[in-house]
Parts: structure tokens; sequence; C-alpha cells
């Protein structure tokens, strides 16, 4: 069983969790037909575009 051979210090233990309290928002961008917030390589929920083309038909949609 893998077992540490010295302790790590308060200083290393922090710097490794340094990243895990950043909030990871490049995922998310601006729909160019509506204007709504999306996932990035997803269809637009709200307008059900993606790339130009109209994907789904969406509820609310003439």
């Amino acid at each position: 069983m893998a077992v540490p051979k010295k302790r790590m210090s308060r200083s290393q233990r922090d710097q490794r969790r340094a990243h895990d309290a950043l909030k990871f928002t490049a995922a998310s961008e601006l729909c160019p037909e509506c204007g709504e917030l999306k996932l990035r390589h997803r269809l637009c929920e709200a307008c059900g575009m993606y790339r130009g083309k109209k994907i789904i038909e969406v509820s609310g949609d003439e």
C-alpha cells in the first residue's frame, strides 16, 4: 500500500489546493443568434441554433 515517506508541509499542501477554488467560466459564451448564454460546442437551448443552422424547434418560436 502506498504511504507517504515524509509529511507534506503546509505550504506544499496549500499550493496544491490553490486551484481547487478557481472557477471555470471559459466554457460559456453568448449565442451569436439570440444573445443568450450557452455552453461552447453545444446548441443554444433558447433558440435551437448551432453554428448558424436551426437544429431543433424550440417552443415559443414563430
